[in-house]
């Protein structure tokens, strides 16, 4: 039986069609447009191989262009920018029916020693003891939104536990930060460029979510219309992505139908290992007269 961690390395797995020209797939799952999660993550694979074996990304910069379409393939063409003495750089351009979808710049480098320090992880319960998605659906059948229930009842390939679930079931105005605990749902190979990939997709979940936090709105709501427009993440330390981390995210502005989000990844002892950055669109639908 194919479980969803299984697909979703399958779907990170390109088929190699030229000289830095690749093509993924997407899940057919009935999605009305590709998830950006998925596109970060084939984007970084797509630049992965051409850079050699020793040098693992650090950061990585995308632009979303055009909603992507499930049905047809996305073809990613790698531009090798530099390779210098320490550093790679490369620029990626995913395309669908002859036009840019998203656009990518990424950085490779060597390992070496240097200055350590970062910020401490919040104190916040641990995944052990929150409960599961399915769990959650279970025990709130009648307070949650339908189409919220049946988020959490679909296996996915990377699991959520979120600390506090307040803004999935009322429109209370919170303040714009939340902590969610992510893992892939099934074990990765060991590859450190896999769980880099894993990571880049998932960082694309509940990140957006957190500038409708003063606002006493969700994602969910038809009213509605969200969308990631850019993307910024940065790898500082060896983690796994198939061991607990702590997604901790905050919104410091929101502004003219766009919403500022940031994030700190931590392992679960404390340890810093990925940052990212996102604007996204957060519009109030017109209502149709």
């Amino acid at each position: 039986m194919t479980t969803a961690i299984d697909s979703l390395l399958q779907i990170l797995d390109l088929e190699t069609l030229e000289h830095n020209l690749f093509r993924g797939r997407s899940p057919q799952v009935g999605w009305q447009r590709v998830f950006g999660g998925q596109v970060i993550g084939q984007a970084l694979v797509a630049a992965s191989r051409t850079v050699v074996e020793d040098r693992q990304v650090h950061s990585l910069h995308g632009y979303f262009m055009r909603p992507g379409d499930p049905s047809v393939p996305i073809i990613y063409e790698v531009d090798r920018i530099r390779d210098g003495g320490s550093f790679t750089t490369r620029r990626v351009v995913a395309v669908q029916h002859g036009q840019a979808i998203f656009s990518m710049s990424a950085s490779f480098k060597v390992p070496e020693e240097g200055f350590d320090h970062q910020i401490g992880m919040p104190e916040v319960p641990m995944p052990e003891d929150l409960p599961s998605e399915k769990e959650m659906a279970a025990r709130m059948p009648d307070t949650v939104p339908e189409n919220i229930r049946k988020y959490w009842e679909r296996e996915r390939p990377i699991e959520l536990r979120p600390v506090d679930l307040t803004h999935y079931f009322s429109s209370k105005a919170l303040p714009p930060k939340q902590y969610v605990w992510v893992r892939a749902s099934s074990a990765l190979p060991d590859d450190p460029r896999i769980h880099q990939c894993v990571l880049a997709y998932a960082s694309d979940m509940t990140l957006l979510d957190t500038s409708m936090f003063p606002h006493g709105k969700s994602v969910f709501l038809p009213e509605i219309q969200a969308a990631s427009l850019d993307h910024a993440m940065w790898f500082h330390r060896p983690f796994r992505a198939d061991e607990w981390l702590l997604y901790a995210e905050d919104s410091p502005s929101a502004y003219g139908a766009l919403g500022m989000n940031r994030g700190l990844l931590y392992n679960r002892d404390g340890v810093l290992v990925a940052s990212t950055a996102q604007e996204g669109l957060i519009r109030r639908k017109k209502p149709r007269e």
